[in-house]
């Protein structure tokens, strides 16, 4: 197995609704806001090499949407899908599974591509994946959720056939190298890979763990649909990570790709940041 980074560029969100009830004078230490109160977060994707497949976990918010859409969350950076993968010397054409960890704008967005007037599958000879509990959730969203599920970016994927879904099972297999965990407190059924990469563990973050910033268990996302099972969530992944020596990898910190845990006095705290390709 061989994993690699695949960057997508940044976006802004409101930095309190990044961190909920946690006040701006303790959150703005670790993530600076703009005078638009506005911090800068990563749209930080994985490729996985894995027995003859190649695994995109997530895909970033894509480039499809309009200019109105866009202005809200003042896209930045060089970084794009295609320049990534062509770092490693891979074309999205190469990709053989597009794994969604749930279907968020944010995460779903570059999976479809507009060619011409038709939206089409970006990824043309990959298998995506959800599972049958969150693509239900996403496709018949509550009002609050609504404007994060965005039905251009997920009903082509159902459309082109190119969609499988996984059993929402904890521990299931992906493959022989790779769990699924699941969470429910950030949206419903969202799915966490577990890597077993070079005799070590690996843990995909998604929206569970946005950011080194979000360790303590109290800083939650006001974007979570369920804040308190996020908590206990967070509480027990945490603890199983230092318990296990996980190595996690995060999806929209501005700065560190992968940290590890440490307990101290005032609990679970960051204990090393460092690129993936350090493993």
């Amino acid at each position: 197995m061989n994993l690699y980074t695949i960057d997508t560029g940044f976006f802004k969100l409101d930095g309190g609704a990044m961190f909920g009830v946690v006040p701006k004078t303790i959150w703005s230490k670790s993530n600076p806001a703009d005078e638009n109160n506005l911090c800068t977060w990563a749209m930080r994707c994985l490729l996985i090499a894995d027995a003859g497949r190649l695994i995109l976990v997530d895909t970033g918010i894509g480039n499809k949407q309009d200019q109105k859409f866009f202005s809200h969350y003042y896209l930045h950076g060089d970084a794009t899908m295609d320049k990534s993968l062509a770092k490693f010397g891979f074309h999205r054409n190469d990709i053989t599974d597009v794994f969604l960890t749930h279907l968020h704008f944010d995460h779903v967005g570059g999976a479809v591509e507009r060619e011409d007037d038709k939206l089409l599958p970006a990824f043309k000879n990959a298998t995506y994946w959800s599972n049958e509990r969150h693509w239900d959730w996403a496709v018949n969203p509550n009002e609050r959720e609504k404007a994060s599920f965005l039905k251009e970016n997920i009903l082509p994927i159902q459309e082109s056939g190119q969609l499988k879904f996984i059993a929402a099972e904890d521990g299931v297999k992906f493959t022989d190298h790779i769990d699924i965990r699941f969470v429910y407190g950030h949206t419903d059924a969202m799915m966490l890979p577990l890597m077993n990469y070079n005799g070590k563990s690996v843990l995909y973050m998604a929206d569970l763990l946005p950011s080194t910033g979000h360790i303590p268990l109290p800083y939650v996302m006001a974007y979570d649909m369920f804040p308190l099972q996020t908590l206990n969530e967070k509480k027990l992944f945490l603890n199983e990570a230092v318990e296990k020596n996980y190595i996690l990898y995060l999806e929209h910190d501005p700065v560190n790709e992968c940290c590890t845990l440490q307990q101290t006095e005032k609990g679970i705290r960051l204990k090393e940041t460092f690129n993936l390709d350090c493993i």
